[in-house]
């Protein structure tokens, strides 16, 4: 039987392997990690001809974890651009962009298409107990094209790459991290009726997905959110709290609310945010609020309802203060989050100025958030922290604003500033974290943790088809997750994501060893000073810049004394 090999590299994280290019990424065959921390590289193949009988092994010898084995899918893309952007992606044409990552067991098959470069990406979770050194971790993938015929022709690629584990433990982030999570958009693309227990096993895989690539904050449907919905409009009824009026008073069923709470503390969840008291851009109206009367349920309130009616404010006035109570048998109020109204207007700055101070009258000492980047707004405002776009923060950051957050969406696509869509480098993605350590940046937001919809929530979508919530903005932007069968698929700019905030972790444990001001210097060496719109675009600076934090880490725990436990030196 004749021996054919495959084509194998390994490529880092921050490669997009596209399957009508040449792969001209450089071989990536090592890279470090601090104890804790999750770990991905890719491993890119080709084949002449068309393989269908291929498996992939991937051997950790003397780590022993188990590796997170995933073929990278392709997605479609009709809008990867609006268009009159910077010139920092990938392409901009449409077509099938690398994306979703689906699991793969040793025993299942994956394929090689004639000529074209697809990729394995491999996740490796090192242990916190892991003991310093280089490990070798061996990928095989080898196969025969038509196991059926004795003449079928053998297949094998393999490569090695070393993974050096450093002393030192990951620290956990400090950073609050929330991505609006669409719990409708679950129940909707299965089928499922709300608080039926299959929802909320299906809600339990997805907040634990979330948590585990970082996200600490969940957005929890007290109400259906007034979000992304257009005037009219209403997205399908997602109500944890059950209300009944009589006589002008309400009543609260907390319930569902406080098993929803245990379920994500469970999960690794610390934080809750309420959805948005008002609707977005203006908060001009009130959130789709169904409440029980006389044996019936009604939609008392929502777009037919103004916002400074004295009916909601008086309902705001009896439901605040008794949900506050509530949730503090749960979390602390540090960990109660608020929402006025989401992405204000200039024309809507004396309302939203009125609408902050009712809810601060309200919520006591319960941190209040909003995406808002007019410094005039925030003025007029009582948030204890602007969101604040990352094209925005500019005059934020010259008035010294504390606590101050960032947030992106479709409309940071210039000016290179950091973002996630199909087209654009990981790089793009990954450079957020190192550069909330510069500027202090307390947390990030972004409103697509899983919006299967199509712009303004007009109807489902298949996210496996329409990628651009069905031209509504470019592929990239409305979710971080894909709609599996037994829950959510990732995606690589999932995995990037979670990458640039351990970058961040890093350099706060850097930053406890040696001072800040060292590890800026470490940060910024040899080039000018960081920016939100200037950075290194290559992805080898940031690979390189992530190891020279790690390998100063190692070289501090050591010139400190600090014991490294596990350590071979």
């Amino acid at each position: 039987m004749k021996m054919s090999l495959l084509e194998v590299k390994c490529v880092s994280s921050l490669s997009k392997v596209f399957p009508d290019s040449e792969c001209m990424e450089e071989e990536y065959t090592c890279g470090s990690a601090l104890r804790g921390e999750v770990f991905s590289f890719q491993a890119a193949y080709r084949a002449e001809r068309m393989v269908k009988g291929l498996h992939v092994e991937v051997d950790t010898g003397a780590l022993k974890v188990q590796p997170q084995v995933r073929r990278v899918g392709l997605a479609p893309s009709e809008m990867p651009t609006y268009g009159g952007g910077d010139d920092f992606v990938l392409r901009d044409t449409p077509g099938l962009y690398p994306d979703p990552l689906f699991p793969v067991s040793p025993a299942e098959e994956i394929y090689a298409y004639p000529g074209q470069w697809r990729s394995i990406w491999v996740t490796l979770s090192v242990p916190e107990d892991a003991k310093e050194g280089s490990y070798p971790i061996r990928i095989r993938i080898s196969g025969t094209d038509d196991p059926y015929e004795e003449s079928g022709r053998e297949w094998y690629g393999e490569q090695l790459f070393t993974l050096q584990v450093l002393p030192g433990k990951l620290p956990k982030s400090k950073l609050f991290h929330t991505e609006w999570f669409a719990a409708d958009c679950i129940s909707t693309w299965y089928g499922l009726s709300p608080l039926t227990p299959a929802w909320w096993e299906m809600i339990r895989a997805y907040v634990k997905n979330a948590a585990e690539h970082g996200i600490n904050m969940l957005l929890t449907p007290l109400f259906t959110p007034p979000l992304d919905t257009r005037i009219g409009g209403e997205r399908p009824t997602v109500q944890l709290m059950e209300i009944t009026r009589a006589d002008g008073r309400y009543d609260f069923d907390f319930e569902n609310l406080g098993k929803w709470v245990s379920m994500a503390k469970e999960e690794g969840i610390e934080y809750f945010e309420i959805p948005h008291l008002f609707t977005q851009w203006g908060a001009k109206f009130t959130p789709k609020i169904i409440v029980r009367e006389n044996g019936e349920e009604k939609k008392l309130f929502g777009w037919h309802v103004e916002s400074e009616s004295r009916e909601y404010l008086d309902f705001l006035e009896q439901l605040l203060p008794k949900l506050i109570d509530y949730l503090k048998t749960y979390v602390r109020e540090d960990q109660i989050f608020f929402h006025v109204s989401d992405e204000p207007k200039n024309d809507s700055l004396e309302r939203y100025g009125r609408l902050s101070k009712v809810v601060k009258r309200h919520i006591g000492d319960c941190p209040v958030i909003d995406a808002l980047s007019d410094y005039e707004l925030f003025e007029k405002s009582l948030l204890t922290s602007p969101v604040t776009a990352v094209d925005s923060v500019d005059p934020f950051f010259r008035k010294n604003v504390k606590n101050m957050w960032v947030y992106y969406c479709c409309a940071q696509y210039q000016n290179c500033v950091p973002n996630r869509f199909f087209a654009m480098p990981s790089s793009r993605n990954r450079i957020l974290g190192m550069l909330m350590y510069k500027y202090n940046i307390q947390g990030f937001l972004h409103w697509g943790y899983n919006f299967w919809y199509s712009g303004l929530s007009v109807k489902k979508l298949n996210p496996f088809l329409d990628t651009d919530g069905d031209g509504s903005f470019p592929s990239g932007d409305a979710f971080l997750v894909y709609p599996g069968g037994n829950g959510p698929v990732n995606s690589i700019r999932m995995e990037v994501l979670r990458e640039a905030f351990q970058d961040y972790s890093a350099l706060c444990l850097l930053e406890s060893l040696v001072g800040r001001e060292e590890a800026m210097k470490l940060l910024e060496e040899g080039i000018p000073p960081l920016t939100f719109q200037q950075y290194p675009r290559e992805k080898e600076w940031l690979l390189g810049t992530r190891g020279r934090i790690n390998e100063k880490i190692k070289d501090a725990l050591y010139t400190c004394g600090q014991p490294v436990a596990g350590s071979e030196r």
